[in-house]
């Protein structure tokens, strides 16, 4: 059972008492909250432990629910604005309740019905959850060297490449001469960290340093395209990128050894599956 009731995140509490709306639920400090009804069920019996998440209600009293949100405190989500009121928007994070961005956390433009990359916080002045588009991050990358897995969400798209969130703690780089996919804000991806900055700013890779590309991938692309599709050593570099997802110089370096491996034939205008 956890010592203190924390907002934004799972709390591990016991179930204190029953009443009309619901259950009550106490923390180690004997802190209670509300489980409502509508996530009340007949296992849940006086003394037993509920792995519930905390907020706030429309009056700002907190509330416990055993659904689970879109993100948790700190974290990163690609969320939906939902409504709007005159001091700020809300937007739905999978609650009953949706979240407010209020007027000075937000950057850019608002709409209802558009979605946007936002941190969930805790505003210290109202003591409740907040989302924001002014991020709050750590400026020194802990731990982390080059081909580290790390996790990242695109939140913005630069003339250099996409700005991106790195475990939900760091900002990073992906550079378009690196991109082979096509990508969109709000995507989340399992990457590699290419470089750690002198700024300590982080350069990530989708693809791991020095790793092969799979021939595989254009063997199957072959299967499926009936054994020959029009591409050859001179193709375009968007058409090689949108159809393999490869840079120019991966495509034509496995060419070069399917060819000498005897598994394609190359034409004028075409490879072709080796019969």
């Amino acid at each position: 059972m956890d010592q203190k009731i924390e907002q934004g995140v799972i709390n591990t509490l016991k179930v204190n008492r029953v009443s009309e709306p619901g259950i009550y639920l106490i923390s180690g400090d004997e802190t209670e909250v509300l489980l409502p009804n509508a996530y009340v069920n007949k296992t849940m019996q006086i003394d037993s432990l509920i792995d519930v998440f905390i907020y706030t209600d429309s009056e700002d009293r907190l509330v416990a629910t055993t659904l689970k949100p879109y993100l948790y405190l700190n974290e990163f989500a690609n969320l939906k604005i939902v409504d709007s009121a005159k001091f700020g928007y809300f937007v739905d994070i999978g609650l009953a309740k949706d979240l407010l961005v209020p007027k000075n956390r937000q950057k850019g433009s608002f709409s209802v019905g558009a979605y946007k990359v936002l941190q969930m916080q805790f505003d210290e002045k109202t003591k409740r959850l907040i989302a924001s588009e002014k991020y709050i991050l750590e400026k020194e990358p802990k731990n982390l060297k080059q081909n580290d897995e790390v996790e990242i969400i695109l939140y913005s798209k630069t003339p250099l490449g996409f700005k991106v969130i790195v475990n939900n703690l760091y900002e990073g780089m992906i550079f378009h001469s690196e991109v082979f996919e096509n990508l969109k804000i709000g995507d989340k991806k399992r990457a590699y960290v290419k470089k750690v900055r002198d700024d300590n700013k982080l350069d990530i890779s989708l693809q791991k340093i020095g790793q092969k590309i799979d021939d595989n991938k254009i063997i199957e692309i072959l299967k499926n395209s009936g054994g020959s599709i029009n591409f050859t050593y001179k193709s375009d570099v968007e058409d090689i990128k949108r159809v393999f997802a490869m840079s120019k110089k991966s495509f034509k370096a496995t060419l070069t050894k399917l060819l000498e491996e005897k598994k394609i034939i190359l034409e004028e205008d075409k490879i072709k599956l080796f019969n």
